[in-house]
């Protein structure tokens, strides 16, 4: 008698065991589906991310050329406002060195 009861036992234990098996099975399922949205998702997110980081580096390497660009520009100009100065400075001595040759013509 006890074998029939310790299988009797056993096998609602098993039919319990399957019983939780099916109903966790679809919950198992609805995670799985919505771990599959959500990493869906962030791979859209990743991807749209990564473009962007794409785009704002080829933004700024334009603008990293854009600087040197300037920069080139500045250093020209000072140097052209420098020869300017220097023409400057040549002319102002040349016409000191004339009006002191006039000066000593009219005397």
């Amino acid at each position: 008698m006890k074998t029939i009861d310790e299988k009797e036992k056993k096998l609602e234990e098993v039919l319990n065991e399957l019983k939780n098996l099916e109903f966790n099975k679809p919950e198992q399922l609805e995670k799985l589906e919505i771990l599959e949205k959500q990493k869906n998702q962030l791979e859209i997110e990743k991807t749209e991310l990564q473009n962007k980081y794409n785009s704002l580096e080829q933004i700024n390497e334009n603008l990293k050329l854009k600087i040197d660009e300037i920069e080139k520009r500045r250093i020209n100009d000072k140097k052209k406002e420098e020869e300017f100065s220097e023409k400057i400075d040549e002319l102002n001595q040349e016409t000191d060195s004339l009006m002191n040759e006039i000066e000593k013509w009219q005397m």
